[in-house]
């Protein structure tokens, strides 16, 4: 990677802190950006250039469905100014930074992407009125384009204020100007917190935590039902993720020789080439590592004869993300005792999803998998029954751990800050997405359980949609019976 040659970072980090900085003429400012720049080299850079405004573009695709969003937001929350920030790059080490992913509410509500982005609803009579606000296109003139880290001759074009207003529907303003702006702002506000450290210094005294909680509480709930472009981007994110298990399949004799990161490395692969990211890290479990729900080092050997648990997602390059799981034998054949430990959390599965029904309580499908998840226990003899004194006592959690699923959106454990109310306490309506993921998990040094089991761990994961007469599974096409998970494997090995 290469390095800005002009700019200290300390100037770096006062332009970026105090961005009217950049508006100071080459004159004045001989010891910041343009250290060891000379005058005759700042005067050529400033011109010379074609003009790249883009004309006539296109609204985004669900630009409706964002101004639907802001208007249900506005009916809440009337005569409020409303506050919404993107949020801005995080530090990795030194001077490199994360990958840039905008707060989902931001997305959510505008479209946009781009670091450093602010949403203000401003009251406006009875509604309210909608600005974005975006830092512009680097400016020429004062040398930023190019000597600031953050110039767009080293990170990239962005839009112009008359591009994103195009591209977005929303009016867009410069958010250099915003914090004095915000400052000077008087009645109520609510700001969307833990996103931009700045914006919230410039409501101090204005903002209240518990007023601003309501806000984002009410933002999650929103979420809970998705509208059809949501649903369509799942759609679309399962069916990349379908694929990149696909893949993952055709080179397990490639892991076998390396480790468990050649698998992420391809699923990796198919998310970045189709989407915008993976949702989440991959989990990509052999062995023994799928008794470990969260195992993200990727680092252990994969072995014929084992079992590879691999939970996985794509994202789409608008943030909705897949969360899928299948637990694949290595060799294509699951062993008699790998078998029956699977068809029984295949068994749960089939009556979780079958819970999941409008007017269903939310808990309904995990009490469907864990009733047959505990039968299987007993049935086993690795706990004493009856059934209902084992779930009364949770007995069973031993070896199933987790509840057995959880809503799916643009977080891949989405709508999290929703009251419990209305989410695990809730109802199941139409539209809203969850994932039903029951599991077995026999820890490798389990002394209650015959040696035989441990170290086996299954879990089978999909996306379900509750619709008006029932369900739809969003991740179907990918097999789930063991005897179809063993045709499927010997395909696309063949």
């Amino acid at each position: 990677m290469t390095e800005v040659v002009y700019s200290s970072r300390a100037e770096e980090a006062r332009s970026a802190a105090c961005p009217a900085a950049l508006k100071e003429p080459i004159e004045q400012r001989k010891n910041g950006l343009y250290q060891g720049v000379s005058d005759e080299l700042a005067e050529n850079m400033k011109s010379g250039w074609s003009d790249t405004e883009l004309r006539d573009l296109e609204p985004i695709p669900q630009a409706a469905e964002t101004a639907a969003r802001r208007a249900a937001l506005s009916a809440r929350f009337p005569g409020e100014r409303l506050v919404v920030p993107a949020g801005n790059l995080k530090t990795r080490s030194n001077d490199t930074d994360y990958p840039f992913r905008a707060s989902v509410e931001y997305a959510y509500l505008t479209g946009n992407q781009a670091e450093g982005g602010v949403l203000v609803l401003e009251p406006m009579g009875e509604g309210h009125e909608a600005t974005i606000y975006l830092l512009p296109r680097s400016d020429r003139e004062n040398g930023e384009f190019w000597l600031s880290g953050q110039g767009e001759l080293w990170v990239g074009r962005r839009h112009s204020l008359a591009e994103a207003e195009q591209l977005y529907a929303i009016p867009a303003s410069d958010v250099r100007e915003l914090p004095d702006a915000l400052r000077e702002a008087t009645g109520p506000v609510r700001v969307v917190r833990r996103h931009d450290a700045g914006i919230e210094a410039a409501l101090t005294d204005k903002a209240t935590t518990e007023r601003d909680e309501e806000l984002r509480v009410f933002l999650s709930e929103m979420r809970l039902i998705k509208d059809d472009f949501e649903v369509g981007e799942l759609q679309k994110a399962v069916e990349s993720t379908v694929r990149g298990f696909e893949d993952v399949v055709k080179v397990l004799d490639k892991a076998e020789v390396t480790s468990e990161r050649y698998i992420e490395g391809t699923f990796f692969l198919r998310a970045r080439v189709e989407g915008n990211d993976v949702g989440y890290g991959t989990i990509a479990a052999a062995g023994p590592h799928a008794c470990t729900l969260h195992w993200l080092r990727n680092d252990g050997p994969v072995r014929s004869g084992d079992l590879l648990l691999l939970d996985a997602g794509v994202e789409t390059h608008t943030y909705y993300t897949a969360d899928v799981t299948r637990t694949l034998p290595v060799n294509g054949r699951f062993s008699k005792l790998q078998k029956t430990i699977y068809d029984a959390v295949y068994e749960a599965q089939e009556a979780g999803i079958a819970a999941v029904q409008p007017g269903a309580t939310y808990r309904d499908f995990h009490d469907a998998a864990q009733h047959v998840l505990a039968e299987k226990l007993v049935e086993w003899g690795l706990v004493e029954g009856p059934v209902e004194r084992v779930l009364e006592l949770g007995l069973q959690r031993r070896w199933t751990l987790h509840g057995t699923g959880h809503m799916l959106g643009m977080d891949v454990h989405d709508c999290a800050t929703a009251r419990t109310e209305t989410y695990v306490d809730g109802t199941l309506e139409p539209g809203m997405v969850l994932t039903v993921e029951p599991g077995l998990y026999f820890q490798a040094d389990d002394l209650t359980v015959p040696e035989e089991y441990r170290g086996i761990g299954v879990r089978i994961e999909d996306d379900v949609l509750v619709t008006e007469d029932g369900n739809r599974n969003l991740s179907a096409a990918l097999p789930r019976r063991s005897d179809e998970v063993e045709a499927w494997m010997a395909t696309l090995r063949s």
